[in-house]
């Protein structure tokens, strides 16, 4: 769109646009009350579980009573409500400034505990904490029995002919390549087997356990080429990465239940000896994201699989076992013995089967061990249940506060392919998790937001609206900002950083990161209090996903399947709908009527299939039920034809696609099959939606890769969260709400806390919306029937560029004030003496005009916090999107003062500091961002 149109269709409400920004007049509108008003009250002052919370880095326990209760102010005064304390290994390359390393849960520890649960109560504001220090939790104080345990493989391809080989060295050369190595890690070899190079039918292999003497293993080989296997138990391989002293090394055995409850039960009864009732000062305990780097094993898991599955896990042993590299993730090469596809294919069932006893052993050893231990002592679990290992929907289920996670990354906001991560704030895990949460009937969705490692100083506010936002499309409710760095005001610039995306009292954006704080907890009062709106159920394809490729590490698979799987949500919300994901469990256990699946308070008319060759025999009978009561299935590229049944394989294929064919044939009015996405997954599901007849919440005339949406009920009334996630696009569509007759557009702004009529298009539940980039709307559909309309903006077709030399005012947050006169405005990048700069920036100019002609000035491309004073009297403040300001009753005949005050970045001066080892560290892999008014700058 030009410059000239933006700008026209920004302003303009006469023909029913509503523009989404803040140049609206000052004053509210005339009102009745509803039933809404008393959360409309909460929405302008959201209770304090609705602000953002920030996980508080505790920097290698470093601390001082007086820096915890500063640092508690300084978030308070920031809109912060809750932290979550979390001690960490020091950084790098950081000065301690002498500050002595406490010991966690040690004496002088938990005297700065108290302090800090204390203050916070003192203050109104809510704690959590992490359990241990770092992730997974573990310690050096663990028994060997208590470490955690993987078992993987070696190989060793030989000819026919006698051979002798030293175990020490077979288990010398298993040595995984992982993220966080532990110093001392036990190493048991517990099978060998001898096979064929190439096998025809599936055999065990030959034990060669027998033949080993003290530390030599000779076999005779029989001729040709063959394979011995190994396979070696891991103990303690793991250590906790970043733990802070007293909760580093070794990691835990989380499929261990009594190493749990003792591990547990040491913090718990540590920290009442210190505190008392947990309950009196922590919210919830939290556990991290299970990034346990291969862990697979106890010593009863054999047991346990022949117990569960019905057959033997050891004759599959070694060929359902994987080589191990970085973060558990197995490597993809041709190792072993070659089987026919046919026994390959059983292999990879008794594979899934170990995976499956796996999911189990961990959700009732770790998962309820935990959610026990937390409500024993009064507190919530708080966890992030996924990784490989578990259940990435039904983990969450079992938690009191279910958390996923958000990334910030440079092409957030400018790219966003059809397929793929880019592009994207929220991790997969986001959906699922918060599918997994509402099934449950859960409220809160909390989410760890803005992990932030590669422009963690580069970040603008704006850069941090669009992540939030996309945040909350996914299902978000609840921030837990990543992070707060525990950091003394002695420390060198930029202090103590160990994660974030600097939020941090010395970041120059600062003194305005409580309008993000504001608009989050406005949305995240109003969502957390909503119920939101899918019906649509996706089925989630697992179990294709871990028969084709393997179990994923969530929340960064190394693959998926199919392809399009993980954006399929997003092309749903995108054309106006929306969707949870479900799993096969949730499906046999739901119940079918008058066309729908319920399962608790969820109601789904339409359940989609993508790609799924592989069912359960019961999911496959509730899909036959599902169809017969009215119910739209759509099985998209495939239909199943098969079970991942081992023992009963052959029996239980037959009576999966048997089922499928039955409900296809008896149904053909409400079961479709459709082919799979082409390039544009958006427009692919537009058609799919309107093919298979199925009515969105709102219909846009026209779909764009950043538009999307989330919709609530909120007693009754519909709520809609429409948001620009580009940096770039203005976006204008004309939206069609399915609403009541009887209900009324309203605006409630969660930046402003303003609720305003919004004008309609024709109808009620019709909009034309004007968005620019980074720029959100809120749209309540209330019984409230509005007694005066918004007002109409004049507008004059021909604005003009203020064009000419500017003068500079520079306030650098360190060194000395300076002045620069530029004859254009450009990226200040560009200009020698800016390029590393970070502070404020002055803009100043004199223009010449006739007041009456108008009305707006629009500061064009701008990268940064803006503030515009005219004529010495200050006009308001933009952080994100369209910075247009409303200047008419400021302007005045002939000459008039025009300034600008524009807060950068920190990074680019960042990068400038070459013997600043902590600027370098984290600066010398990012890249420039762009800062200033580059304009034009046109008075409208």
């Amino acid at each position: 769109m030009k410059r000239r149109t933006f700008v026209k269709n920004s302003i303009l409400t006469t023909s029913g646009m509503c523009f989404m920004n803040s140049v609206w007049g000052t004053g509210s509108p005339v009102f009745k009350s509803n039933p809404l008003d008393t959360f409309f009250n909460e929405f302008q002052n959201p209770p304090i579980n609705a602000k953002l919370f920030v996980r508080w880095w505790w920097n290698g326990n470093r601390l001082s009573k007086g820096e915890i209760l500063r640092e508690l102010d300084v978030m308070k005064s920031a809109g912060i409500g809750g932290v979550e304390i979390n001690p960490i290994a020091f950084p790098f390359n950081t000065d301690p400034l002498g500050y002595k390393a406490l010991t966690i849960f040690d004496d002088d520890w938990l005297t700065m505990l108290h302090t800090a649960l204390q203050g916070a109560k003192e203050r109104g504001m809510v704690c959590d904490m992490i359990v241990g220090s770092g992730w997974p939790f573990g310690g050096e104080f663990l028994k060997k029995e208590e470490q955690s345990q993987m078992v993987t493989i070696g190989t060793i391809a030989i000819k026919g002919g006698k051979h002798s080989f030293s175990v020490s060295d077979m288990l010398a050369k298993v040595d995984p390549d992982l993220h966080s190595k532990n110093k001392t890690v036990y190493k048991d070899l517990i099978m060998v087997r001898l096979l064929p190079k190439n096998a025809k039918e599936f055999i065990e292999g030959e034990n060669m356990m027998p033949y080993i003497d003290n530390d030599l293993l000779e076999v005779d080989v029989p001729k040709g080429d063959h394979v011995l296997y190994y396979v070696i138990k891991l103990t303690g391989y793991m250590a906790v990465i970043n733990g802070a002293p007293g909760a580093s090394g070794p990691v835990l055995n989380h499929y261990n239940q009594i190493a749990i409850e003792a591990y547990l039960n040491r913090i718990s009864n540590i920290l009442t000896g210190k505190i008392g009732n947990m309950g009196t000062y922590i919210r919830a305990m939290f556990c991290d994201s299970m990034e346990l780097e291969g862990a697979n094993w106890n010593d009863d898991l054999p047991q346990e699989f022949q117990k569960r599955r019905g057959y033997a896990l050891e004759p599959y042993l070694p060929f359902v076992l994987k080589k191990v590299g970085h973060m558990g993730n197995p490597i993809d090469e041709e190792y072993g013995t070659v089987f026919p596809k046919a026994v390959v294919d059983q292999i990879k069932r008794v594979e899934l089967d170990f995976y499956k006893t796996r999911i189990e052993l961990f959700k009732e050893r770790f998962i309820n061990t935990f959610n026990t231990w937390c409500h024993q002592n009064n507190v919530k679990s708080r966890m992030q249940a996924y990784g490989r290992g578990m259940h990435p929907l039904e983990a969450s289920m079992g938690v009191d506060i279910p958390e996923c996670e958000t990334w910030l990354f440079k092409d957030v906001g400018r790219e966003y392919p059809n397929t793929g991560l880019s592009g994207r704030a929220p991790r997969m895990c986001n959906k699922y998790v918060s599918s997994g949460a509402v099934l449950a009937g859960k409220k809160l969705v909390g989410c760890e937001e803005m992990t932030n490692t590669e422009m963690a100083f580069m970040a603008t506010l704006e850069n941090i609206k669009i992540a939030g936002d996309q945040s909350n499309i996914s299902g978000v409710n609840h921030s837990i900002l990543h992070g707060f760095n525990y950091s003394p005001p002695e420390a060198e610039f930029p202090g103590w950083i160990r994660y974030g995306s600097y939020f941090n009292e010395r970041n120059t954006w600062w003194p305005y990161f409580k309008k993000w704080a504001d608009y989050k907890s406005r949305l995240s009062h109003l969502f957390q209090n909503a119920v939101p709106q899918a019906n649509v159920a996706i089925l989630q394809p697992l179990t294709d996903l871990w028969l084709k490729i393997g179990p994923q590490r969530d929340p960064f698979p190394q693959k998926w399947y199919p392809e399009y799987q993980n954006n399929l949500w997003e092309a749903i919300v995108q054309n106006g709908g929306g969707c949870d994901y479900i799993s096969e469990n949730i499906l046999q256990k739901a119940t079918f009527k008058d066309g729908n699946m319920v399962y608790g308070e969820r109601s789904y008319s339409t359940i989609l299939l993508p790609g799924i060759e592989t069912l359960e025999v019961a999911t496959a009978a509730s899909l036959m039920a599902f169809a017969a009561a009215g119910g739209k299935i759509v099985f998209i590229n495939k239909t199943p034809y098969k079970s991942p049944s081992f023992i009963r394989g052959k029996e239980d294929d037959l009576k999966v696609a048997g089922h499928i064919t039955k409900v296809l044939k008896d149904h053909a009015d409400n079961v479709f099959k459709y082919p799979g996405p082409d390039e544009d997954i958006i427009a692919w599901y537009g058609k799919l939606q309107n093919g298979i007849g199925l009515k969105p919440y709102v219909k846009f005339d026209k779909t764009h890769k950043y538009l999307s949406q989330s919709n609530y009920l909120l007693d009754g009334h519909p709520i809609f969260f429409i948001a620009n996630t580009g940096l770039s696009d203005h976006i204008s569509v004309n939206a069609e709400f399915q609403v009541k007759e009887t209900l009324y557009p309203w605006i409630w702004n969660p930046e402003t806390g303003e609720r305003k009529p919004c004008k309609t298009n024709g109808a009620q539940n019709k909009l034309a919306l004007e968005i620019p980039r980074a720029t959100s709307i809120l749209i309540v559909f209330e019984n409230n029937r509005p007694t005066e309309a918004l007002p109409s903006f004049d507008f004059y077709k021909d604005g003009k560029d203020i064009t000419g030399e500017w003068q500079l005012k520079l306030y650098p947050i360190h060194g000395e004030k300076q002045q620069l006169q530029i004859t254009t405005l450009t990226d200040l990048l560009k200009i020698k003496q800016t390029k590393h700069f970070a502070g404020e920036v002055v803009y100043e100019k004199t223009i010449n005009i006739d007041k009456d002609k108008y009305q707006y000035i629009d500061l064009g491309n701008v990268q940064g916090v803006s503030e515009l004073t005219l004529n010495d009297e200050w006009i308001g403040t933009r952080w994100y999107g369209s910075h247009v300001y409303d200047v008419k009753n400021m302007l005045k005949d002939g000459q008039n003062k025009l300034t600008i005050k524009l807060t950068t970045i920190t990074g680019n001066y960042l990068k400038s500091l070459k013997d600043n080892k902590v600027a370098q560290n984290w600066t010398r892999n990012q890249e420039y961002y762009p800062m200033g008014i580059i304009g034009p700058v046109r008075i409208i």
